[in-house]
């Protein structure tokens, strides 16, 4: 732990025990500062999913087989009590808002939003979209409220799919490199032209198409992130959470596990079954470690990481393979880890 991030846990947990007010230790606690690193960068390298230093990735299931083969596991580990510890940062603790952007020329996934266009969630009938939809209030979502904000609040099992940008200007191309700064740099533009509403308690998820490599290391060494930065909007400079979720199923073996099970959905949207693996892992670490200074383990792995590529007990449907079903529709998602009880990865709380 270098000098800055003692500086910022610190900081936490002094204003969690000064303040009288839950926010102060919950959705609003602090407004961390600008972060540029990227996540392929060579600060990255170390085990394995570093805190407060840059992106927090979901590496590729290669990754983490060859992780746990070298330390002689099955899964993740580390931390005291439950597995994993609090240090003092914000959650999300009254709920969780997530925004779509699809940043492409044409939809991502099946029955997505015409590009050029923004709105509520409804004009959204993808998996996706139908995913955002039903993941809050499920006994899956549920494995959050496991967690609590400094002041021993439990999180919300809440989810609003609050809206989408299907952004279609300046479409990063097959195989592009987009930093950090250019996918801010994007939200910074819907932001100003209104086609965004800024929201600090809102994940905005940026979808890509095709091989766009968000971040420069999808595919090779993660197949996706959450982090912060910040962004222009008509009220000056404010700090967005937002995820990268680049198209998982261009790299299958590694970020997309429907070539051994086939989708959940039959043949369906292949690409969206895939992606809402990664879309759960992201949405759920976002919401207990927003900015890297809350729950996590003694190596760094977050709940979700703990979980990574463990799916628990599994049906077979349409030719595809699924552990849960939410709005009707069969999703074959990572397991999340129960921050009670000893600790342990579920599909469900209780």
């Amino acid at each position: 732990m270098n000098q800055s991030q003692d500086a910022l846990r610190i900081a936490a947990s002094v204003a969690c025990a000064a303040t009288l007010f839950l926010a102060a230790c919950s959705d609003s606690a602090i407004t961390p500062p600008t972060r540029s690193v990227s996540p392929d960068s060579p600060s990255l390298s170390r085990d394995p999913d570093i805190m407060s230093n840059g992106p927090h990735v979901f590496h590729t299931k290669q990754w983490h087989d060859a992780d746990n083969a070298a330390h002689g596991r099955g899964g993740g580990g580390g931390g005291s009590n439950n597995g994993i510890s609090y240090h003092g940062g914000p959650v999300l603790q009254s709920g969780t808002n997530v925004v779509a952007v699809y940043w492409a020329g044409s939809p991502i996934y099946v029955n997505g939003p015409t590009p050029g266009t923004h709105g509520t969630n409804s004009a959204d009938q993808s998996l996706v979209g139908n995913f955002l939809r039903s993941l809050g209030g499920s006994p899956y979502f549920n494995i959050n409220s496991t967690y609590t904000d400094g002041l021993g609040h439990s999180i919300a099992n809440s989810v609003s799919y609050t809206g989408y940008w299907a952004n279609n200007a300046s479409v990063p191309a097959n195989g592009q490199n987009v930093t950090d700064s250019d996918m801010l740099s994007m939200l910074s533009s819907g932001f100003t032209s209104g086609a965004l509403t800024y929201d600090s308690h809102t994940l905005y998820a940026i979808f890509t198409a095709g091989t766009v490599n968000l971040g420069g290391g999808f595919g090779s060494s993660y197949c996706a992130y959450h982090w912060y930065g910040n962004v222009d909007t008509p009220g000056g400079t404010r700090t967005v959470l937002y995820a990268a979720m680049p198209y998982d199923h261009a790299y299958s073996g590694a970020c997309d596990m429907f070539t051994v099970w086939g989708p959940a959905n039959g043949s369906f949207d292949p690409g969206a079954d895939a992606e809402v693996n990664t879309l759960a892992h992201e949405t759920e670490e976002t919401t207990t470690d927003e900015f890297g200074s809350a729950w996590f383990d003694s190596r760094g792995y977050e709940n979700a990481d703990k979980c990574a590529w463990t799916f628990g007990s599994t049906k077979t449907s349409g030719g595809g393979t699924y552990n849960v079903t939410l709005g009707g529709k069969n999703y074959l998602i990572q397991q999340n880890w129960v921050n009670a009880n000893g600790g342990g990865c579920s599909m469900h709380w209780p």
